[in-house]
């Protein structure tokens, strides 16, 4: 035993141990190092990656940010543009405007009438009245540049007011009219006298479009409008000035006393020039003349209607005779101008009274045969056929002798339709038509009729309940038109009509 005991502790076993023990030390070392080593690596990347995560938690922040502050300034980018944009426009105006300013002069020459001594003078005096209305709507405008152009357009139905100025003593020849007219138009290349004619409103309508058309034009400084005489320009005022910018730039040249309906839409109004425009009506003066003779009474009428009846088959002795007792003086305006001072005295005869036993209405052959001249004016409407929205006319019982008394007015005898059936006649001072006749209500009834023979222009789109105009054609019987020069196109007719005016296809609503 104790041989193997002194074997094993030798001395190269001690130091085999030794060695070993070395060898140990120096793997633990090793170890230690090597996880040292580790630990501070990993704390080393742990580092790192805390730093990373916090650049990238702050750069997504900024780039928040900067979506944020690319947003605002594109909005700005936007905002800058639009106001160089608005600025650019609001610069190519103003360089318009002030590279061709006016002012337009509209005057509604029905109403707005220049002097009789400029008329009187014809061709000359056109010019001189163009050349003074210009130098009045200048001195007006005195503060604006000298670049300032005035364009004048006057419309007029110069037929009609020729014969009024005629009636009225101004004018001793319609001609005068015409020529004054052309030295108005001549005397500047911006000055225009326009004949519209005679119809429904013509001269209204074209000043309110034209009025229109330049309040849109940004050249257009000023508008003097030549309508103070008419109240029906005040719903297109109303209607037009709805702002003090577009207010400022309208103004009303008064000649007749504006009328209270203007006024309430307060608009500037201005006396253009000194005795430029006349400041009365046609007829004023001659306001007590016209009511000097009597109109026959509904009662003389009536019974001038069935002597007129009746002398178709009376004898010509009988129809001499009632017809001089029935008949009544006609006094025109020319005969009261021509005739001296003071006006000759008219006596006329008086209506019988009603109560009289020998009036014809309490004749029962009389007042058997009045009912039998009594129609329906259209006599019927077609159950298969609906003209349009509008529908069927009311039908008019109207008396068909009076009603040929009334088709038979010629000229200036003809009755005014829409003086009697829809108020006062803004023309009547041009107006051809006769205004001052006493009518009755069958009278009335029978100018009604008449009115409905013209149609309406918008046809059966027309939205007035007091249009006195047709919607359809009243001229219908048995599945014919009647009127040999109907003006009602075919759409107005029930399908398959038959027509007596040959030239029915031509016909268009205008």
């Amino acid at each position: 035993m104790a041989d193997k005991m002194n074997s094993y502790i030798g001395p190269d076993a001690i130091q085999s141990f030794v060695n070993r023990y070395h060898a140990l030390r120096d793997y633990n070392d090793t170890s230690e190092n090597l996880i040292k080593e580790l630990i501070l690596h990993c704390d080393r990347v742990e580092n790192e990656l805390r730093k990373e995560s916090q650049r990238l938690v702050n750069s997504q922040m900024n780039l928040a940010d900067a979506v944020n502050t690319q947003r605002e300034l594109l909005q700005r980018v936007q905002l800058c543009e639009a106001r160089e944009e608005s600025a650019h426009d609001k610069t190519s105006r103003e360089m318009d405007k002030n590279h061709n300013p006016y002012v337009m002069v509209l005057i509604d020459g029905d109403g707005l009438v220049f002097q009789d001594t400029w008329i009187k003078q014809g061709l000359e005096g056109g010019k001189k009245a163009a050349n003074a209305l210009l130098s009045a709507v200048l001195e007006m405008f005195s503060d604006e540049d000298g670049d300032l152009q005035i364009l004048v357009k006057v419309v007029a139905n110069l037929s009609g007011l020729a014969k009024a100025m005629q009636r009225d003593g101004c004018i001793d020849n319609p001609s005068l009219l015409k020529d004054f007219t052309l030295g108005f138009t001549q005397a500047k290349a911006t000055f225009d006298y326009v004949d519209v004619g005679f119809g429904k409103e013509r001269a209204d309508l074209k000043v309110k479009e034209t009025a229109r058309w330049h309040l849109r034009n940004h050249n257009c400084r000023h508008i003097l409008l030549g309508i103070s005489h008419d109240a029906g320009y005040a719903p297109f005022l109303d209607e037009t000035v709805q702002n003090e910018a577009t207010r400022q730039r309208i103004s009303i040249i008064e000649g007749v006393a504006t009328v209270p309906e203007l006024v309430a839409t307060k608009v500037g109004i201005t006396k253009l020039g000194n005795g430029l425009f006349r400041d009365d009506k046609l007829f004023d003066k001659f306001s007590s003349f016209s009511q000097a003779p009597s109109q026959p009474t509904s009662a003389a009428v009536l019974t001038q209607t069935v002597v007129n009846a009746a002398s178709r088959t009376a004898s010509p002795a009988i129809s001499a005779s009632s017809s001089s007792q029935t008949r009544t003086p006609i006094i025109s305006y020319a005969d009261i101008v021509s005739s001296a001072s003071p006006p000759p005295q008219i006596t006329l005869p008086l209506a019988r009274k009603p109560t009289q036993t020998s009036s014809w209405r309490d004749k029962p052959q009389a007042r058997a045969q009045s009912e039998t001249h009594y129609m329906l004016i259209p006599p019927s409407t077609p159950d298969n056929w609906n003209p349009g929205t509008r529908g069927f006319d009311k039908p008019i019982r109207v008396n068909t002798l009076i009603l040929d008394v009334i088709k038979r007015r010629k000229d200036g005898d003809k009755l005014c339709n829409n003086h009697y059936l829809r108020g006062p006649c803004a023309k009547k001072d041009i107006c051809p038509f006769a205004h001052d006749y006493k009518i009755s209500d069958e009278e009335m009834k029978a100018v009604a009729v008449l009115a409905r023979q013209n149609p309406c222009s918008s046809g059966q789109f027309c939205e007035l309940d007091d249009c006195i105009y047709g919607h359809h054609c009243p001229s219908i019987r048995d599945g014919i038109c009647q009127h040999p020069f109907c003006k009602f196109p075919e759409e107005a007719h029930p399908p398959g009509t038959t027509f007596k005016n040959q030239y029915i296809t031509a016909n268009l609503l205008n």
